[in-house]
């Protein structure tokens, strides 16, 4: 549950309650399995650092901060948590930190008080403006649009290179001190990061064109394909040559993007209950070949309050690992394209009617995996992620109805409600159960993907439902105390 950035803007506050149990096995963590190469775990990182002056309180201002590309937003709670864990030396705690279950996201999300800190300010809804229509200033802050102003009608032409910058950490990758960087560097993609930004660009202003009042931009692929929506721009690309392929991408969130002494910093963030399992994050990936341009792409829903197109093209920890869950060619991939477009115009909406809450509607408007879930259930008829958070009564903008019907049918995961293994194992970034590097998190998963398959899997109980049971054991309790009393004084 995305929580700042890709590789983890899925939820991740916390361990995530998925409620259930396979067998003795999934009640323990398992041996620790074979980390990957050039990994060291975070309790490991702090145990040799903690006691050097300053350091814990630079990395947790670091980390409270977010980043573009950081999995999770520590709330104060949380920032209090670590810390206690790191001062009184609990390692092993910090291997399986923050502590957070799904019971903590209640049906009135909006009152963020669970996710954002009990002393923070949750929506004020006076301050809510139903059907209202972005400002300018508001586009600007929720959606990334480079060049691209909202402020006249243009055609821009596509044809040439783009003359963006290339790839560069400026900004994204800073140093703790002692050894210890946060952020990443550049993957097999980097080179082509002018033609990508570019593309996420016009992809996001071409969604745009969908608000009201905003002036037409067109974007001219070549002489013969010009385009007004992101769908069309797909379509015209494919019309020339050019491969396009759009996955539904699963990875682990990574929750620091921590690197110490040129080690990779295992931080995955995990959802509480017997079966601990990483929060996974969820994106739509457009890969582009062709003769003219190579250009790689994600879609999601962030901590940010973005949904929109960015580039993907720094490098990923091996731990968080990757799994395509679908692929879409042809009219699907623009079909994709064009349910993504939609989304954007209805989280702008949302923003305008709802423009103070907390983390950008993060949490209240879902995170990474709803906006995934909803196109998936449009694409396929299922839905394979956990967890997904998005109060459904905020989506009733008539002007956004498709998404709305789409964001309303999917499952939540906000009540503590056990969800169904089939989204808590297709969340997960990979089919090779045994293979996952977490340590003790592949023996678990296998132990209870098994009990799932031969049909002994248990479900734990919830928190409602047993004190529920308490309360109605007591009430019969006490009326049959009472019809004794009553059968006793009848009888003497």
């Amino acid at each position: 549950m995305s929580l700042l950035g890709r590789r983890g803007t899925g939820i991740g506050v916390g361990l995530m309650a998925v409620g259930l149990l396979g067998g003795a096995s999934a009640n323990r963590l398992a041996a620790p399995g074979q980390m990957p190469p050039n990994t060291v775990a975070l309790s490991q990182m702090l145990r040799e650092l903690s006691a050097r002056p300053g350091f814990t309180e630079a990395m947790l201002a670091e980390l409270d901060k977010g980043s573009k590309r950081g999995p999770a937003l520590l709330t104060p709670s949380l920032i209090d948590n670590l810390r206690r864990r790191i001062l009184g030396k609990d390692w092993q705690g910090l291997d399986r930190f923050p502590g957070w279950t799904m019971q903590a996201i209640n049906p009135t999300v909006r009152v963020v008080g669970h996710v954002a800190g009990k002393n923070e300010k949750v929506e004020d809804l006076s301050a809510v403006h139903p059907g209202a229509s972005p400002t300018v200033a508001q586009t600007n802050e929720h959606l990334d649009l480079g060049p691209y102003g909202l402020d006249k009608r243009e055609t821009v032409s596509l044809e040439k290179p783009s003359d963006l910058p290339g790839f560069t950490t400026d900004g994204m990758v800073s140093s703790l001190g002692a050894g210890v960087m946060r952020g990443d560097g550049p993957n097999e993609l980097a080179p082509e990061h002018a033609e990508s930004q570019r593309l996420a660009y016009v992809l996001n202003r071409l969604a745009a064109n969908g608000l009201e009042g905003v002036p037409l931009l067109t974007a001219q692929w070549d002489k013969e394909h010009a385009a007004t929506t992101p769908q069309e721009l797909i379509a015209a690309i494919q019309a020339t040559g050019h491969e396009v392929i759009v996955t539904d991408s699963r990875y682990f969130a990574n929750f620091g993007h921590l690197h110490y002494s040129g080690q990779d910093v295992m931080m995955p963030f995990y959802v509480k209950r017997p079966l601990l399992v990483p929060v996974s994050h969820a994106e739509y990936e457009w890969h582009i070949r062709g003769p003219r341009v190579n250009a790689d792409v994600s879609y999601y829903f962030g901590v940010d309050g973005k949904s929109q197109w960015r580039t993907m093209d720094t490098l990923d920890q091996p731990w968080v690992m990757k799994r395509d869950a679908h692929a879409y060619l042809g009219s699907d991939a623009v079909e994709v394209t064009r349910l993504a477009g939609l989304m954007t115009i209805a989280y702008m909406h949302l923003h305008a009617a709802h423009p103070t809450l907390p983390f950008g509607g993060y949490y209240a408007l879902g995170v990474c995996q709803d906006g995934v879930s909803a196109i998936e259930k449009k694409m396929t008829g299922s839905v394979t992620l956990f967890p997904n958070t998005a109060d459904g009564s905020f989506f009733s903008d008539t002007r956004d109805e498709e998404i709305n019907a789409l964001m309303r049918v999917i499952p939540k995961d906000r009540d503590g409600k056990a969800p169904e293994p089939e989204r808590v194992f297709g969340s997960l970034p990979t089919e090779d159960l045994e293979g996952v590097s977490i340590p003790g998190l592949g023996a678990d998963l296998v132990a209870v993907h098994k009990a799932w398959m031969d049909g002994t899997l248990k479900r734990t109980r919830t928190w409602k439902r047993t004190a529920s049971e308490i309360v109605l054991f007591s009430m019969g309790a006490l009326l049959l105390a009472g019809a004794v009393r009553r059968a006793r004084r009848l009888t003497q």
